[in-house]
């Protein structure tokens, strides 16, 4: 059996919900501090990877990144190529499932105690030292939660890779991909340990999940 779809899809999870984090994290605490113009519709923006049709999706963001579109474009001038590659399907998996680390971070900021923060921040400790210091370890299993779901998703990304990233074996073809391939040729026995190995992961990842939520602060 082919283990290269399972190597691509953990990989491609791993940086996908590298980049949720890196991206999501600082939106979040935006959304859970601070009241701006324009707030709600930046909150409709962020929920509508996980509303839209995933093709819908994929449809646009090949529009943004194909050959004819302005990043794709811009990057064709620089000699580099996005669209069909296995970083295509690294931005499809992070668009995708950006959504869940947005919300369990923002929750998980929202329910931390302003006193505290601001007691810090008394203290002469910067808004950076407050966040790193008092913040984020308040709200550490929420941002958990969010990037554990933002990885099962990635890991479980069909629609949006298929139109941005394509179904190219030993390139592109992921493990979602690779079974939809196995079940379309009847090899329902690579199919099933294939379906059976994404189980297994997602299922070790939200037990330990469940696990880690009901230990004591």
């Amino acid at each position: 059996m082919d283990l290269f779809p399972l190597a691509l899809s953990l990989r491609v999870a791993l940086i996908a919900t590298a980049l949720t984090l890196l991206l999501g994290i600082p939106v979040a605490l935006l959304l859970a501090r601070r009241r701006f113009p324009g707030r709600n519709l930046l909150e409709a923006v962020v929920v509508l990877p996980l509303v839209l049709p995933p093709t819908v999706l994929g449809y646009y963001l090949l529009l943004l990144i194909g050959r004819r579109g302005p990043v794709g474009a811009a990057l064709a001038a620089a000699g580099l190529e996005l669209a069909f590659t296995w970083r295509a399907a690294v931005l499809a998996a992070a668009v995708g499932s950006i959504a869940l680390v947005i919300k369990s971070a923002q929750a998980g900021f929202e329910s931390v105690d302003h006193q505290l923060e601001q007691a810090a921040r008394t203290l002469g400790r910067s808004e950076w030292s407050v966040f790193w210091s008092v913040t984020l370890p308040l709200a550490w299993r929420a941002v958990l939660a969010g990037a554990v779901l933002a990885f099962c998703r990635a890991l479980g990304e069909f629609g949006i890779t298929l139109m941005v990233a394509g179904n190219i074996p030993g390139r592109t073809q992921t493990l979602p991909l690779a079974i939809y391939d196995r079940v379309q040729a009847y090899q329902m026995d690579e199919a099933n340990a294939l379906a059976l190995i994404a189980l297994g992961v997602v299922v070790v990842l939200v037990f330990g999940l469940s696990r880690l939520a009901r230990l004591r602060y």
